[in-house]
């Protein structure tokens, strides 16, 4: 039976490096392999860029969750945002097998598509299957009230019955009100607060100043968790990478 999951989550920033220079995407991949996580919570997913194919050399010809998965992970993809030339959102990389997904759409205006993409997945050995919610909430604090709410009106249900749950992504929740929402609604605990006491700045990757990327988990002791910082990971988005490692309670 697997004890232990070693999760990262991190806004790609649709594959480009800081203002938006450089495709960074196979430097990404190798980063995620080095890191060796079970799970993987990505935001700012570009599933189709065809201008991306003109502007940059040696660009993929997979969406990027395909891309970054490659033979490491099986992975699922949300689509939230969809525009003339393609279209982006979340996706879930997987060590272990998906039982189900669902993208949930839970935009507070037309002008910023959000989803909520959950997936179940079957971990060797684990009586209970795993509940991943990954999200990149709002803007406005209006918009990521309601988003929470969602959030936690979903999963209440699965919290009562105890199931394990992460929630990872990028929260943008820099009045820092979601983890007492979560911890009241789901008993969930955040992984950097469980470890230093705080919520660790992951923004802008180069400076960073805002917390804004999270993991949540229910059903887990947390054994580390850390923000990463520095090169190479300041060069490959607009955000830090948070990784954690959770001991099934």
């Amino acid at each position: 039976m697997k004890k232990r999951l070693r999760v990262v989550t991190l806004n790609i920033h649709k594959g480009l490096s800081q203002f938006n220079r450089r495709l960074v995407i196979h430097e990404l991949r190798d980063g995620l392999r080095g890191l060796d996580p079970d799970l993987v919570f990505l935001q700012e997913v570009q599933g189709l860029n065809q201008r991306f194919a003109l502007r940059f050399a040696g660009c993929p010809i997979d969406p990027q969750h395909a891309f970054l998965a490659g033979g490491d992970w099986q992975h699922v993809y949300g689509c939230n945002a969809v525009y003339d030339h393609g279209h982006h959102g979340n996706a879930i990389l997987s060590r272990f097998g998906f039982l189900s997904f669902e993208n949930k759409d839970v935009s507070d205006h037309r002008y910023e598509r959000r989803g909520l993409l959950h997936s179940v997945v079957a971990v060797p050995g684990w009586r209970r299957n795993l509940h991943c919610v990954c999200v990149h909430l709002s803007l406005h604090e209006r918009g990521r009230s309601r988003q929470l709410e969602a959030i936690s009106g979903r999963l209440e249900e699965l919290a009562s019955r105890d199931l394990p749950i992460i929630i990872a992504g990028d929260f943008n929740d820099w009045r820092h009100r979601a983890t007492a929402i979560l911890e009241r609604r789901l008993g969930m605990t955040e992984a950097t607060v469980s470890r230093h006491g705080r919520v660790l700045a992951t923004y802008p990757s180069l400076l960073p100043i805002l917390r804004l990327d999270r993991i949540y988990v229910r059903g887990f002791k947390v054994v580390s968790a850390q923000v990463h910082r520095g090169k190479p990971w300041s060069m490959l988005s607009d955000h830090l990478a948070v990784s954690a490692e959770l001991e099934r309670a």
